[in-house]
């Protein structure tokens, strides 16, 4: 069986590459596990200082492999609470880790996959793209995404994605603050791959002190986020002083 998750670098950056191309990235519990992982590890690794995430073949990500819980009961309660507890745990990892995270979204981000792509902390998309919570057409909630989609484009939006379930081609998805940039099919990875490697080349000290403090005063009242800025500030003020000594 091929790996389902590719690791490669270039030079500063590692791109992780979904690869389940047969199945469109389809999040099974090995392909969730295995992103966890490496993105822990990639955090971890002083030589990368960007992370690209991409999918193998024609499509990011469609969602959750559904044909994994196929043959799961109610009685399976185990087996499904750790399933949602690693998907819960994955989503919130992109903000957690220090190192930026750059997507390069192609074809399919459907459901988790869409919910993947907007954790990021940057998105390129290709002229291909399409990015959508169909959950609901299947009767189901998009659930553990909404929490982040409420907070990357605002309530309407959030919920006329989640309620109506239509697809947002990349224009569409760049009008709403979904993604950063539109790049041609055949340049989409080069494009993210060069973005990370800006990332990367700035300070790392510096850098993942901004992630960590854009990811804490995002949901902050006004006062709150602005004394964690200027704690954040007398911080990186000291340690210049102390790089320099």
């Amino acid at each position: 069986m091929s790996e389902v998750l590719l690791i490669e670098d270039r030079g500063a950056v590692r791109i992780l590459t979904m690869n389940r191309p047969d199945k469109l990235n389809a999040l099974n519990h090995a392909l969730t596990q295995a992103l966890h992982d490496a993105l822990r590890v990639a955090d971890a690794d002083e030589r990368v200082g960007a992370i690209v995430l991409t999918g193998a073949g024609r499509a990011f990500c469609a969602g959750a492999d559904v044909s994994e819980f196929a043959a799961l009961t109610a009685e399976d309660k185990q087996a499904i609470a750790a399933r949602g507890e690693l998907t819960m745990r994955l989503h919130l990892l992109f903000s957690e880790i220090g190192k930026p995270v750059v997507g390069a979204v192609r074809g399919h981000a459907l459901g988790g996959g869409c919910g993947l792509a907007l954790a990021c902390d940057l998105v390129v998309a290709s002229e291909t793209a399409r990015f959508g919570y169909p959950e609901i057409k299947r009767g189901i909630v998009a659930a553990v995404v909404m929490a982040n989609l409420v907070r990357q484009v605002g309530r309407k939006t959030a919920f006329e994605l989640v309620s109506l379930g239509e697809p947002a081609r990349a224009e569409r998805a760049l009008a709403l603050g979904m993604i950063n940039r539109v790049a041609a099919d055949d340049r989409l990875l080069d494009e993210a791959a060069a973005l990370a490697a800006t990332l990367a080349g700035m300070s790392r000290v510096a850098m993942g002190a901004t992630k960590r403090l854009f990811h804490r005063v995002a949901d902050m009242a006004l006062g709150e986020a602005l004394a964690a800025g200027r704690d954040a500030n007398i911080a990186m003020r000291a340690y210049r002083r102390e790089a320099k000594s």
